[in-house]
């Protein structure tokens, strides 16, 4: 483990940001649109305005709230094996998600993604050994009207076995995607017992504005106890003011916000520190999250969320590419390793290109590798007595060599990170392989996955009781893309 994280505030810096952030609550607050909200806010202290729908909030309330903050968020899976919980099993990598675009892995083109994407997608981040969880990364343009989160939902859980995480809208929507988990599950109280389910919304429209639809949400799942949290999205320049710092303190309000009514609505219920805070792009106003400062605003949301103790997670390892290039590379790793380095407990980026926008199949896999890389870092350097090696060093000596030693033969596999994708041959043996690029490899390594031989998770009687209450559903089933 890493002994010691890198900070780019100091702790009087952490504090007055905190400070700086209850003012920003109490002298500045938000518009709450949802009533309920309104409501529930005022029943704890809060000043409410219902004509303005303004909402301040007494530094002394979120205080309180802050002190019934669990330590610990549970990702649930529908496999116990693939269970995650953070900060213990930290760092932990997710895909991100909800892009409307695919990149065709046979012509190369973007084209809208379809719930056959998604199935193919869900088993190649099932395979990854690196990602662990799956937040549902493409839309599903062919949804028959009325089950555009359902097909989503269902398609992934068809496919993969580690946690999945998505949104969908209050009522209907979100009603049908529980009645599809319950039926999964084989009831409610099965379902309620292992929720693998992690709900994702954005109650707060950046600045300060908490909207209806998200902000019941929070409320609703919270109601339920089960598995849900939020993220904030300040973008500085453009939604929130042009300095880093600044931009830190608002959205850390926003979070401080959402945070108080999960807890008024349900005192100790879990709930993760999310961010997405970014520094847009001023020459054209274009968004940014590949910029190196959203790695930072990360870093820096990462040690507010350990002043509050609460686990963390940001979307970080984002790229503003069009392609698995260069570009994706080093915007991807240069934050990723940031994000590491600054505590971050789960790192949202895996698959997706052009500013959230698309999911590459190729991208994943090399983003499954920076996961490794990650995760390797985070071992540190394993120190002991024992792997200082004196007596084998001094067992050599001087113009020794230790390839061929037992303690090489027995850590050569663990020692260092065997990469996939990344080519280590000489010249004349990558020539002769075929001179493939990073890119093209990768999308390789993903054909191969998706060819192996697999079954659904879903048992007949399973699918047949989805299939039931579920008219219209889409197929779902897993394809090869044709010419793939």
């Amino acid at each position: 483990m890493i002994p010691q994280l890198a900070q780019l505030l100091s702790s009087e810096e952490v504090q007055r940001v905190h400070e700086a952030s209850l003012e920003i609550l109490d002298q500045v607050g938000l518009e709450v649109n949802n009533p309920r909200a309104r409501e529930r806010f005022r029943e704890h202290g809060c000043r409410v305005d219902d004509t303005t729908e303004r909402v301040t909030f007494p530094s002394a309330v979120i205080e309180e709230c802050l002190k019934s903050i669990p330590p610990k968020f549970t990702f649930y899976a529908q496999d116990p094996e693939f269970d995650r919980v953070i900060p213990d099993q930290a760092p932990l990598v997710i895909t991100a998600s909800s892009a409307p675009y695919i990149i065709d892995p046979v012509t190369g083109k973007e084209r809208f993604s379809t719930s056959e994407d998604i199935a193919r997608v869900a088993r190649l981040i099932d395979r990854l050994p690196a990602i662990d969880l799956f937040s549902v990364s493409v839309l599903a343009s062919d949804a028959p009207a009325g089950q555009y989160s359902l097909s989503r939902f269902y398609t992934a859980l068809k496919h993969c076995r580690k946690p999945v995480r998505g949104s969908g809208d209050p009522g209907i929507d979100c009603e049908s995607i529980l009645q599809l988990a319950y039926a999964i599950a084989g009831s409610e109280e099965a379902y309620k017992e292992r929720p693998f389910i992690t709900h994702h919304y954005c109650p707060v429209i950046s600045p300060l504005k908490m909207d209806e639809n998200s902000t019941e949400l929070l409320m609703f799942y919270t109601e339920q106890g089960l598995p849900s949290h939020s993220t904030v999205v300040p973008n500085a320049g453009l939604t929130s003011p042009m300095t880093l710092v600044s931009t830190l303190a608002q959205g850390n309000a926003e979070f401080l916000s959402m945070a108080a009514l999960m807890q008024m609505t349900r005192p100790g219920t879990p709930l993760i520190y999310s961010s997405l805070s970014t520094v847009g792009d001023m020459r054209s106003g274009a968004y940014a999250p590949g910029g190196v400062e959203c790695g930072m605003l990360n870093m820096a949301h990462a040690q507010m969320a350990k002043f509050y103790n609460a686990p963390c997670s940001g979307y970080i390892g984002l790229t503003n590419s069009k392609l698995n290039d260069a570009q994706a590379g080093y915007e991807k790793a240069l934050s990723c390793m940031g994000g590491l380095l600054g505590g971050m407990h789960v790192l949202q980026f895996a698959g997706l290109i052009d500013a959230l926008m698309a999911f590459d199949y190729g991208m994943a896999v090399v983003d499954n590798e920076i996961a490794q890389m990650l995760k390797r870092v985070a071992r540190g350097m394993e120190f002991s007595e024992d792997n200082l090696a004196l007596g084998e060093i001094g067992e050599e000596g001087p113009g020794g060599m230790f390839v061929a030693t037992d303690r090489t033969l027995e850590l050569m596999t663990s020692t260092a990170l065997m990469p996939d994708v990344a080519d280590r041959d000489t010249r004349q043996i990558w020539t002769e392989n075929g001179a493939l690029d990073t890119s093209s490899r990768a999308l390789k390594k993903a054909r191969e996955i998706l060819a192996e031989d697999r079954k659904t998770l879903f048992s007949p009687e399973v699918e047949e009781r989805i299939r039931n209450q579920f008219k219209g559903m889409v197929a779902g089933d897993f394809t090869m893309p044709e010419g793939w």
